[in-house]
């Protein structure tokens, strides 16, 4: 069990990660983002969930738009009008005790090497914070992200043919992230849609807020891919942080596009031929994950979120 901070723009999938993070780690905080809804929806969301499952975790409100991109709408056709299926009323508000960067900050001050950062949104609040306060970053015990596509497994981009929603909504940002010195993992869409879920599946979790909230979900990917399930995008940072030993994993340094048609794409170098313009030298390495035990990972997923 690790202590936790799980960076959201809480939609439909994060919830999952979010209540598998929940009884398998040690939540000290959510911080909210703009991504599948506006940073105050994520937050008034947030503190929806954690009313309904008893989580004792702080929300702290972060970015409600990128370092440099226009913010874009919210992914109703996905998530639903509010990023939760449209089935729940919300009477919280997006007030919070502190901003998500403050939080960030001084919990890595108070918490030094002992933290780990989940992010599954969009990577403002990070760069925000590392900008502000580089210091924090050799505090960090680990930082996790559910975000990328390389191109393995046959897996490309889900918002272009080469970026991922979560770095497309802010490539700015998360070129700085991958540019910081400190141990990342990236869960990218190479492994992430490889583990899918039926909605048999999810109603047999028993758990009926999820149940509930992934029915639009369910609805657009039969409408839109003709199958009635899900990928368990951002819990498998949660399942990599419980059982790295079902990925396969490379290092390399990455980078993000930040112009033209592959604005937002994740990048590794691909040859070691010397070149006198090399955009990876001595950049950090990142361990990528671009391979999974899908049968293993989904019953330690479905296992564990079953009432």
């Amino acid at each position: 069990m690790e202590k936790i901070i799980i960076d959201t723009d809480i939609g439909i999938d994060d919830a999952f990660a979010i209540r598998y993070g929940m009884l398998t780690q040690k939540i000290l905080g959510i911080t909210t983002v703009n991504g599948n809804v506006t940073a105050d929806m994520a937050t008034k969301n947030a503190k929806l969930f954690c009313k309904h499952y008893g989580l004792e975790a702080p929300v702290s409100k972060g970015a409600s738009r990128g370092l440099v991109i226009e913010p874009s709408d919210p992914i109703t056709d996905v998530h639903g009008s509010d990023g939760m299926g449209g089935c729940y009323e919300n009477p919280f508000d997006a007030d919070t005790k502190q901003n998500a960067v403050q939080f960030l900050i001084e919990t890595f001050k108070a918490h030094p090497h002992e933290v780990t950062i989940v992010a599954i949104g969009p990577l403002t609040n990070l760069a925000l914070a590392f900008n502000l306060c580089p210091e924090i970053i050799p505090l960090i015990k680990k930082l996790v992200i559910m975000g990328g596509a390389f191109g393995f497994n046959g897996h490309t981009g889900n918002m272009s043919n080469f970026a991922e929603f979560n770095i497309w909504k802010d490539p700015e940002a998360a070129d700085q992230v991958m540019r910081a010195n400190l141990e990342t993992v990236i869960v990218p869409l190479d492994v992430t849609y490889e583990v899918l879920i039926t909605g048999e599946e999810i109603a047999a979790l028993h758990d009926k807020f999820l149940g509930d909230i992934a029915k639009v979900y369910l609805d657009f990917s039969l409408k839109d891919e003709g199958f009635y399930g899900m990928a368990m995008h951002d819990a498998l940072t949660i399942e990599y942080l419980c059982h790295e030993e079902s990925f396969k994993v490379i290092e390399k340094p990455v980078r993000v596009s930040l112009a033209g048609f592959t604005y937002g794409q994740t990048l590794i170098p691909l040859s070691k031929m010397p070149i006198p313009d090399d955009n990876f030298k001595d950049l950090p390495l990142k361990k990528i994950c671009i391979g999974v035990n899908s049968k293993k990972v989904k019953e330690h997923i479905l296992t564990t979120l079953k009432i």
